[in-house]
């Protein structure tokens, strides 16, 4: 007779506890970010404590010129490390500037007064759009109706409709703490229309405007003599690139790779508006010395630098031409300049 056997009782191997599918990609997500980080930060150093110091100032002077990114010069250097390299690489400003102007020289005369052209950019490190304004009396100053801390400022696309212009770029600097200022407060001087809307009689400031014979007069002066010099259109930033036909000086890196816009003038009067794309793999940004270039050769004999970064913007017959750097998209504006339709300055 066969003895029947029992199976002893086994252990049940426990379940491991599911794992929500949001809870999963959130730990994915988090992890791949930390990995992100350290591999920023690894960069950072790489540039900061490594080999080149040529890099070094380069990274330095790009962040600092950023509204938001100073922070990350100061990870592995001292305060006074920074502002070391930032006393060595840039331009040399000088007490410069524009002299009186007279007749503009004979241009080419099969061109048309009224004629707008825009030409594609590049460089070394950078893409960009040239615009060239033959009737320099088309260019002036938009500006948003009042400079309210509590207010709000402009997108350029808005300011250049409200002056019923064709074309604009982006002016003068204005309050932006951590890069998400709102755009309505301009900093220096603001001239529209021969009025004095911002800043002091007596502060100085770094001039850009324009005279009442058309005439790009940049340099720095105090407000006072900004309207007595019948300034008609004028804001401030800078530096100044090229003043009466000298450019100015450049030690070092000559500032870092940034989104840039200029604005400029031939001798035949023409104004050259110019904007660089920058803070993307296809075009990195321009420095101060890269932009100094393309105003030579564009032939320009005043030339001054206007707010640029994630401010920088072109646009022309209701487009924007150029690539923007900002996240958000196009930034609210104090300020412009601006270009009228042909039909307000014919004769």
């Amino acid at each position: 007779m066969a003895l029947k056997t029992h199976p002893l009782p086994t252990e049940q191997t426990p379940r491991a506890p599911r794992v929500h599918p949001v809870l999963r990609a959130l730990a994915l997500a988090g992890a791949a970010l930390c990995a992100l980080l350290l591999v920023l930060l690894g960069a950072i150093y790489i540039l900061c404590r490594g080999p080149s110091p040529a890099a070094r100032d380069l990274f330095v002077h790009t962040v600092m010129e950023t509204s938001a990114a100073k922070f990350t010069a100061r990870i592995f250097l001292s305060e006074e490390q920074v502002q070391s390299i930032l006393d060595k690489n840039g331009l040399l400003e000088t007490d410069a500037v524009t002299d009186a102007g007279g007749e503009f020289e004979q241009g080419d005369a099969l061109v048309p007064k009224d004629t707008i052209e825009l030409h594609e950019i590049t460089g070394g490190s950078f893409k960009g759009k040239m615009l060239v304004v033959h009737d320099p009396a088309r260019v002036r100053v938009a500006a948003i109706p009042s400079f309210d801390p509590e207010g709000e400022g402009m997108k350029l696309a808005e300011l250049v409709e409200a002056a019923g212009a064709v074309a604009g770029i982006n002016g003068g600097g204005f309050s932006d703490p951590g890069g998400v200022g709102s755009g309505s407060v301009p900093l220096g001087l603001v001239i529209q229309q021969g009025k004095l809307r911002a800043g002091s009689l007596d502060a100085e400031y770094s001039v850009i405007g324009f005279d009442e014979n058309d005439h790009l007069v940049v340099g720095r002066m105090t407000g006072r003599q900004a309207v007595d010099r019948g300034l008609r259109d004028a804001l401030s930033f800078g530096p100044a690139f090229i003043i009466n036909g000298e450019a100015a000086e450049i030690s070092g890196t000559g500032g870092g790779l940034n989104p840039r816009t200029v604005i400029g003038q031939r001798a035949d009067g023409a104004v050259l508006l110019l904007v660089i794309d920058g803070r993307q793999p296809q075009s990195l940004g321009a420095s101060y010395q890269d932009c100094i270039q393309v105003m030579e050769e564009w032939g320009a004999v005043n030339a001054a630098n206007l707010d640029g970064g994630s401010s920088t913007q072109m646009i022309y017959q209701g487009e924007t031409v150029n690539v923007c750097a900002s996240l958000y998209g196009p930034r609210d504006l104090p300020t412009a300049f601006v270009v009228g339709p042909a039909e307000e300055v014919q004769p």
